[in-house]
């Protein structure tokens, strides 16, 4: 699955920008320094918005496109915000089969958003992941660390509802 570049504008705070410039100073002498400050500054910000990949870059002397090359790569690193409800959806072989895509489609049509996108307001993101190991109860979801099991698009409303502060 193609990652996307947050829909969402990035908001990183100053207390932000100054735990990123440890990291990258902590790690910036290491071989292979790249990773593990992705690492940490996705710890920071939740997420890799491309203004923090520009800093990274900026500060190791190394090319955006080396950094969003490795950004990319790697499935651990997300390149768009998580919404206060993260929604994710097993696409893992039993769930599949038993109709996993056509609760991501339900979800979409519901959220308005893509898989790997979240919703304006901050409230709901959507993922998809591979098998999550409730293989018995697939086809399976699950928000934040609530699992839902055994489900059909016509359980999505009902779901969703439950997540409407």
């Amino acid at each position: 699955m193609q990652k996307r570049i947050s829909n969402i504008p990035f908001h990183g705070t100053k207390e932000q920008e100054e735990q990123l410039l440890a990291i990258i100073e902590k790690h910036k002498s290491d071989k292979g320094a790249v990773m593990p400050i992705l690492q940490e500054a996705q710890e920071v910000y939740g997420y890799l918005p491309i203004e923090v990949q520009q800093i990274v870059a900026d500060k190791l002397g190394i090319s955006l496109e080396e950094v969003f090359g490795v950004a990319t790569f790697y499935s651990q690193f997300s390149l768009t915000p998580k919404g206060k409800y993260n929604i994710s959806v097993c696409l893992g072989t039993a769930c599949y089969v038993k109709g996993a895509g056509a609760l991501v489609e339900e979800l979409t049509s519901q959220l308005g958003i893509q898989p790997e996108e979240c919703t304006a307001d901050g409230r709901f993101s959507l993922t998809a992941c591979r098998c999550i190991g409730a293989c018995g109860l697939a086809p399976v979801l699950t928000v934040n660390d609530d699992v839902y099991g055994r489900l059909t698009p016509d359980d999505i409303p009902g779901i969703l509802a439950k997540y409407q502060d």
